[in-house]
């Protein structure tokens, strides 16, 4: 399911406020926001998005894989988000159960201090399984609980979570 226009624009505009940053996008998609976020980013600025589809992939590297600061990766998301431990981002939209739902904490361990964490989808959806709702409000809750992190959560778009690392 492709992101909000809205949180689309939002995203591009987080990224301009982070020049040269390291950026990580997890769930591609076709790259729709892979697009706005690269849009909004500088030219010295580098986005690795990671999805385990390859025939999405296909399809955004096929408009945006002549971009030097992209870097496409095929990889199942919680595999990914284990390897990458040590790594720091300055930016990480995560648009996937994959450090959300799953794995929540290696994501958050991956942003440096000033850097922003993005969700979207927090309001209800026509396309939600049954009981997701209550993921959503523990996710919501554990946010909202996180030490040396301010967060906001906008009833929005399509529910967008922005949070800030404070403290390392």
């Amino acid at each position: 399911m492709p992101s909000d226009p809205l949180t689309c624009t939002l995203l591009r505009t987080l990224a301009a406020s982070k020049p040269g940053g390291q950026f990580l996008e997890l769930g591609s998609g076709t790259g729709l926001s892979t697009a706005w976020l690269l849009g909004g980013m500088d030219t010295s600025a580098t986005l690795t998005t990671v999805d385990n589809d390859a025939s999405l992939l296909n399809i955004l590297n096929r408009h945006l894989g002549h971009d030097a600061r992209l870097n496409v990766v095929c990889a199942d998301g919680d595999e990914f988000l284990c390897e990458a431990q040590g790594q720091r981002y300055d930016f990480i939209f995560a648009d996937t159960w994959s450090g959300k739902y799953r794995l929540l904490h290696e994501a958050l361990a991956l942003v440096k201090p000033g850097g922003l964490y993005v969700i979207d989808d927090m309001l209800p959806q026509p396309n939600w399984p049954d009981g997701h709702a209550a993921k959503v409000e523990a996710l919501l809750s554990t946010l909202h609980a996180l030490p040396d992190w301010h967060v906001a959560q906008l009833d929005w778009a399509s529910g967008v979570v922005v949070a800030v690392r404070i403290g390392d």
